[in-house]
């Protein structure tokens, strides 16, 4: 079962949010999906610097000003709530994500996450799935790895509480908004399709993108294929005569095919 999102408030229209500073170095650009404002900011504390060359667009650069501080707020409300879900599944000291092929849940390191190659997160067909990351250190990932989105996972159901810093490696694509106790740091191009939060410290920034994604709306159906392993079977109930009908029936997917998580 998906654990229910962590709502992150007023810091929903924040793409970038530091405690300290933010610094950038090279063209990045700060955006956000349409209807979200994608604005940087910095509270109490009021440094940014490396903008120009970095682009914020369509939002706009705020220091220490009520705004800020009232999504400062939202974002340490939503950290403590990642971080206080109870984990589905628990992992040893400093696991390495990579290779591994995760359904929606809570999962846990007492220490740290790595990411070396590529870690899949697998919605199942759910749109609404939310996959919750809990280190209790560290968030590191290596150079040109990757974190991907399949069978409708989406960015913004993705969120990862870390208990002091989060550094992204050169190259790397990364999904999902990090809630990061102290500070953040974003390495030569890499490529984020979430927000970037720091609580007490700052965030650093080199030639990346980085675009504040917004949960498309549910349509309330299964996005599973007609014929796909989550739970659709066709039964040839009769062709009558002249009529020629095919008739179909769902039934429930068995209980072992939503097991929690396939780490390959």
């Amino acid at each position: 079962t998906s654990p229910a999102t962590v709502n992150l408030g007023a810091a929903n229209n924040f793409t970038v949010l530091a405690a300290t500073t933010v610094t950038n170095t090279g063209p990045s650009v700060i955006s956000a999906a349409a209807g979200l404002e994608g604005d940087l900011g910095v509270s109490p504390g009021t440094a940014v610097t490396g903008f120009p060359p970095g682009v914020v667009a369509p939002g706009t650069i705020r220091s220490a000003d009520t705004a800020t501080a009232t999504a400062k707020t939202a974002a340490d409300t939503a950290y403590t709530d990642a971080e206080g879900r109870a984990p589905d599944l628990a992992f040893g000291p400093i696991h390495d994500l990579g290779g591994a092929t995760l359904a929606p849940g809570v999962y846990n390191d007492p220490s740290s996450f790595a990411i070396t190659g590529t870690l899949t997160l697998d919605a199942q067909g759910d749109p609404d799935a939310v996959f919750i990351f809990q280190a209790g250190s560290t968030l590191v990932t290596a150079v040109s790895s990757n974190v991907v989105l399949i069978n409708g996972a989406q960015a913004a159901n993705v969120f990862w509480q870390v208990g002091s810093s989060a550094t992204l490696g050169v190259n790397s694509t990364f999904n999902g908004t990090i809630l990061a106790h102290t500070s953040i740091t974003a390495n030569t191009s890499a490529d984020i399709q979430g927000r970037l939060l720091a609580g007490i410290g700052a965030v650093t920034l080199d030639t990346n993108t980085v675009t504040a994604p917004v949960a498309a709306p549910s349509s309330g159906v299964p996005q599973a294929p007609l014929f796909g392993h989550l739970g659709w079977t066709v039964v040839i109930a009769a062709f009558l005569a002249g009529g020629g009908v095919l008739v179909l029936h769902r039934r429930r997917e068995p209980a072992a095919d939503r097991q929690l998580a396939q780490v390959r």
